[in-house]
């Protein structure tokens, strides 16, 4: 089953998608964010386009383990995507997902340069790879 991974943002939206094993996530996309009900439309189309069989919705979380401001407005997201498809929805925890894509960049040798940009679509890659190795079956 693939899987599809969403790093939400408020300006961009990441999205990685999963090979068809579960084992390997791959980045896809960033969108430019408009507004929730658009973005839900087109997260939905390329969930249907690619034919996943669920998309996986990166959360923030404080330092008590609540939502913050960036993990309630995931949880917001999420919603408004399941009234555009029957595709299940989950959310994951992201946290730290943006840095790691960021040390993933600098582990790659990247030139600073080459590094500089958004991360939107690795964060959604790191989700989504945290999300498959939780439920690898041994």
């Amino acid at each position: 089953m693939r899987i599809l991974a969403v790093d939400h943002g408020e300006k961009r939206i990441g999205l990685a998608l999963s090979d068809q094993t579960g084992t390997i996530a791959t980045p896809l996309n960033v969108i430019s964010h408009t507004s929730r009900a658009v973005d839900a439309a087109q997260v939905a189309g390329l969930a249907i386009e690619h034919e996943v069989g669920l998309v996986l919705i990166g959360q923030s979380f404080d330092e008590e383990g609540r939502p913050n401001a960036a993990g309630r407005s995931a949880a917001r997201f999420a919603e408004a995507l399941r009234l555009q498809t029957n595709i299940p929805v989950e959310l994951w925890d992201e946290s730290f997902s943006t840095q790691d894509a960021r040390a993933s960049r600098i582990a790659l040798g990247l030139s600073r340069r080459k590094r500089m940009g958004h991360h939107d679509s690795v964060a959604a890659v790191v989700i989504l790879q945290s999300y498959l190795e939780a439920n690898r079956k041994s």
